[in-house]
């Protein structure tokens, strides 16, 4: 048994606090197969030249919430997009955990059959954490754009589950995050350009949060601190501004 699946961040009680799977349908899914489980993707490419933005959702959105707008806006911009779904969501089979998933990250960049230096790893909240760990699995990865990202997974896990009721204390919890979930240490690694985008409004991950990654990622990068808009309304409050600076990020490849 790996590490990873005795983690206690793979608890089942966390997984049910910290997740919430439905099921979605899309038209013309790309489906990847794990060790047991299925995902169900979407995959639009629109040139092999074209960099490939590989996306990953907040806990409470799926892959069809991202099919259509994002990805006609994506595809204007000039990048192919896999919109990457977690076990169990939308069309996808399996459970979700939070650290067991880790391993699904490398799964879709072999599966998408594009070289890492033309990927760009987007992380959209929860979506974060699989996308900085992308980025230190591959750090010569193209780029990295962060969307209301998690600085301090801790924090956040800390909000749902009390360590004991994971079968540990606060000391093995601060361990497993620190092993599974650094993501000071995975930006450290990663060579590519950053992207953070977060909100001043944001009451759920907080400003700081977007701080502490821009503050950790290498040049070169960008911090982008929107004044309208709050954790889910962050796009829609700032639309054209948003697109602005995810197109310019891509530009500068």
């Amino acid at each position: 048994m790996k590490q990873s699946d005795k983690s206690p961040l793979n608890h089942p009680l966390l997984s049910q606090r910290y997740f919430y799977p439905w099921p979605s349908r899309f038209n013309d899914p790309f489906f990847i197969d794990g060790d047991g489980f299925r995902l169900g993707c979407r995959y639009r490419r629109i040139s092999v030249d074209a960099p490939t933005i590989i996306h990953f959702h907040g806990n409470g959105e799926t892959v069809a919430d991202y099919v259509g707008d994002f990805e006609q806006r994506i595809a204007a911009l000039g990048a192919n997009l896999l919109l990457a779904d977690y076990r169990g969501y939308g069309m996808s089979s399996g459970v979700p955990a939070l650290a067991a998933m880790l391993a699904d990250v490398e799964l879709i960049v072999r599966s998408s059959g594009v070289d890492p230096a033309r990927i760009i790893f987007f992380g959209r909240s929860l979506g974060s954490l699989y996308a900085v760990h992308g980025a230190g699995l591959f750090p010569h990865a193209a780029g990295l754009i962060l969307e209301s990202g998690i600085a301090d997974p801790l924090e956040r896990i800390l909000l749902r589950v009390e360590p004991w009721q994971i079968g540990t204390d606060h000391a093995g919890l601060r361990e497993a995050v620190d092993r599974e979930l650094n993501q000071g240490s995975k930006l450290a690694s990663f060579r590519g350009r950053t992207l953070v985008m977060h909100t001043r409004n944001d009451d759920l991950v907080p400003v700081p949060h977007a701080e502490r990654l821009f503050g950790w990622a290498n040049e070169p990068k960008e911090l982008i601190i929107f004044e309208r808009g709050d954790h889910n309304t962050i796009l829609p409050a700032n639309e054209e501004a948003y697109f602005t600076a995810v197109e310019h990020c891509i530009r500068q490849l």
